[in-house]
């Protein structure tokens, strides 16, 4: 009983019984549907860009069966508890990041993961959600809008992680691990002329960051301004993507029907430039009906947010609910060219493991905030 009341302090109410079922679970009914929809759209997406593998689908299948099992497992511990580990945990990933700089598995060129033996740990995933969460922890008893001294304290608690995970070479995920602790200081009262500021002098540093920047990543930039200096090499992702796009019209060739990834004209059809194969297969309706989905969830996430009981939790499921959908129209951004290639998955749609489980586990401490709300004020 002590166990229990220390992972779920706050689920005592003398009319649980008059909770319906998904609350019990701790499970919130409409973003659970928005997010099986997204899911149910990725699979049959998947399978075309796939090339219809059944082994593919099967694992990815797996895969999503794992998220929820993580998403329901992380609606259960109380946000309370979230609060009181958050400094250990974050402290873990960080460690964990600096041990992959050190002894790391290296694959493609990066050094990304940790080799456990029985499974490949790549910590920047797990930043994605520690870096909000100690962002929000530094905020949660503290008078805000917050002063420049606690601002200053908390970019560097932001800066620093996304700069190791830089190293590896991730710009992609730095990025991300920027904007999720971003939202959390914009969201606790950033005034605009002191974000203005920052980016004035981000704009500033531009040059600095160009010299220190990779050959790969300075050509993928080169290549965003003009994809046509090098058709067939660094620009023929971002070229057969608009074309594949293009080809769809408005409503699409059909479902297993494109050509361009079928033919494997598109490369990367099943991972980064999946998107492409929505727009070429189902046109612009299409496209239009996934962005619903992805804004729907962002909006239930906001709103989350808005009901939240106490400053921490209202940061942290504010940010985690706008990096999603930033990084959905990052990876959007980049496939119909208007963004610079920076190697991120579409959300709920890619076929992938690890950045899955990290976006279900996400929503899962969203789920947490919300349905412990509702048991507190019965």
């Amino acid at each position: 009983m002590h166990l229990l009341s220390l992972l779920l302090p706050s689920t005592y109410n003398p009319d649980y019984r008059h909770h319906t079922f998904l609350q019990r679970l701790h499970i919130d009914g409409p973003l659970l549907g928005g997010l099986l929809l997204l899911v149910g759209i990725g699979l049959i997406i998947l399978f075309s860009a796939a090339s219809e593998s059944y082994e593919m689908i099967t694992r990815q299948s797996f895969r999503l069966g794992l998220a929820f099992l993580i998403l329901f497992i992380f609606a259960q511990i109380s946000p309370t508890a979230y609060r009181r580990w958050t400094p250990l945990v974050f402290l873990l990933s960080l460690c964990s990041l600096i041990l992959v700089l050190l002894v790391g598995h290296i694959g493609k060129g990066a050094q990304r993961w940790l080799d456990l033996g029985i499974l490949r740990l790549q910590p920047s995933e797990l930043l994605k959600l520690t870096i909000p969460m100690i962002a929000a922890w530094c905020f949660h008893d503290r008078h805000l809008p917050p002063n420049l001294k606690e601002i200053l304290m908390v970019a560097i608690i932001i800066v620093a992680p996304a700069f190791l995970t830089a190293l590896q070479p991730d710009l992609g995920t730095a990025i991300i691990l920027i904007i999720s602790g971003g939202f959390v200081l914009l969201l606790a009262g950033l005034s605009w002329r002191l974000l203005a500021f920052m980016l004035a002098a981000v704009a500033a540093l531009t040059p600095l960051i160009w010299h220190f920047m990779h050959d790969y990543q300075r050509n993928r930039v080169l290549t965003f301004l003009n994809p046509e200096r090098d058709p067939l090499g660094a620009g023929y992702h971002i070229i057969q993507s608009k074309i594949a796009i293009g080809s769809g019209g408005i409503f699409g060739k059909g479902w297993l029907e494109g050509t361009q990834s079928h033919l494997n004209f598109l490369p990367e059809h099943a991972t980064d430039f999946i998107f492409a194969v929505c727009g070429e297969e189902f046109g612009l309706v299409g496209t239009i009906v996934l962005l619903f989905c992805f804004l729907y969830i962002t909006a239930r996430g906001l709103y989350i947010s808005l009901n939240a009981q106490d400053t921490y939790t209202r940061l942290l499921a504010g940010s985690l609910s706008l990096t999603f959908c930033l990084s959905a129209l990052i990876n959007i951004g980049m496939v119909i060219g208007i963004l610079p290639v920076v190697g991120l998955p579409l959300p709920l749609i890619s076929y992938g493991g690890t950045s899955l489980v990290t976006v279900f586990a996400g929503f899962g401490i969203l789920m947490s905030i919300h349905t412990h709300r509702k048991l507190l004020s019965g």
